[in-house]
């Protein structure tokens, strides 16, 4: 599909002829093992097996790829499968290069590779280019980035930062979950990998969960084939299908997010009750002209510190009726999180405290829901804090 048309019109139609057996507009769900053989000379390009290829998970690969401005794009089990598969394709004795403010299960990937593999990891703070660069070692050979960064938000310079691994001759890899393809494509930028955890933004119902890796490179395309293909980590053809349902409204969803986030990131900040928020849309937050130079918009996620401590946030987060407690992130609902025991409970105290992550902060999933009903849900929670 070509490349002109605009975001909106490949989310729906890129990877998505109507059927040509029945004309079906909606890809069907291909729920097949097997495919079958014409006769034994055949010479490759059909489907075999389902695990290697199937029909609607190619579909789904394909849109994301045109969303991504991407030549190659691989749909997996969990976000987790898919940064494993980016990973696996690092060597025993191998050193990699992390954002400090990542994902907490992005962080437990590297320790178990560390301990079964040796390959070490050096996390720095990505906002400061000459720390990224003095981190760098001749084994050097993954850099992995965030931005923005899971849960603080904060944002961080993706050009720079993949002129620097390309001039130490690393890979570039770019967790975009937080952003989506609308809102940024930072294989654009010079990155040799973008990953997602489908589960959150690209699906956007909280009804599936999937992980996606879309790149450029042919070589490396084919490397990221053998991670998906011959260790197994595939997505199922009924959550490729709802993958690609997600991402049809992938645009609007975004738009409403962003909307609805502002407005509740603007309430927060002059609340009483809350000490500090963090949300790239606001004029205070420390990389908010990067955002507003980097991004085509700045998302649905929303880091606020309560007043007080463990306790107050406690009662805060149990008390919202609307923003329900949950773990995840990126769906049409609104949900609150708390990393301290949630996505970064696997961190020491130690480690969470160089990060950060702090136990009066909170992480809000924005949805779509009315916005007046949003804030005056906060505001009865936060009263009762």
């Amino acid at each position: 599909m070509s490349s002109s048309l605009r975001f909106e019109t490949r989310a729906i139609r890129a990877g998505q002829p109507p059927c040509p057996a029945t004309g079906a507009i909606v890809t069907p769900i291909y729920a097949t093992t097997n495919y079958q053989f014409e006769s034994l000379d055949r010479e490759g390009g059909g489907y075999e097996y389902s695990r290697v290829q199937n029909p609607t998970r190619k579909a789904a690969e394909e849109c994301l790829a045109s969303l991504e401005g991407a030549n190659h794009a691989f749909l997996f089990a969990s976000g987790m499968a898919a940064e494993s598969a980016v990973f696996g394709l690092l060597s025993s004795g191998d050193h990699v290069v992390c954002i400090r403010d990542v994902y907490g299960g992005t962080i437990s990937l590297l320790k178990m590779l560390q301990k079964h593999h040796g390959i070490e990891t050096t996390y720095v703070d990505c906002a400061q280019i000459s720390e990224v660069e003095a981190a760098f070692r001749p084994n050097t050979r993954l850099l992995w980035l965030e931005s923005p960064t899971n849960p603080l938000t904060y944002v961080i310079d993706l050009r720079s930062l993949c002129a620097l691994g390309k001039r130490h001759g690393a890979w570039v890899a770019v967790d975009n979950t937080f952003a989506t393809p609308y809102l940024q494509n930072p294989l654009s930028w010079g990155a040799d990998f973008v990953v997602h955890s489908a589960t959150k933004y690209l699906g956007g119902h909280s009804d599936l969960t999937a992980g996606a890796v879309a790149l450029n490179d042919a070589t490396l395309a084919d490397a990221i084939w053998d991670q998906q293909a011959i260790a197994g980590g595939i997505l199922s053809p009924f959550e490729a299908w709802l993958t690609l349902r997600g991402m049809k409204t992938l645009a609007i969803r975004m738009r409403a997010h962003q909307e609805n986030a502002i407005a509740v990131a603007r309430f927060l900040a002059e609340h009483p009750k809350i000490e500090r928020v963090l949300y790239p849309g606001l004029p205070d937050h420390p990389q908010h002209l990067l955002a507003k130079e980097q991004m085509r918009g700045f998302g649905g996620m929303v880091c606020a510190f309560v007043k007080g401590g463990r306790e107050e946030t406690k009662r805060f987060c149990e008390g919202t009726r609307l923003f329900l407690l949950a773990s995840s992130l990126g769906g049409v609902e609104s949900l609150i999180g708390y990393p301290l025991i949630m996505s970064h409970s696997g961190l020491t105290e130690e480690e969470r405290h160089l990060r950060e992550i702090a136990d009066n902060m909170v992480r809000l999933s924005v949805g779509i829901e009315h916005v007046d009903d949003l804030i005056e849900d906060l505001d009865q929670a936060l009263k009762g804090s």
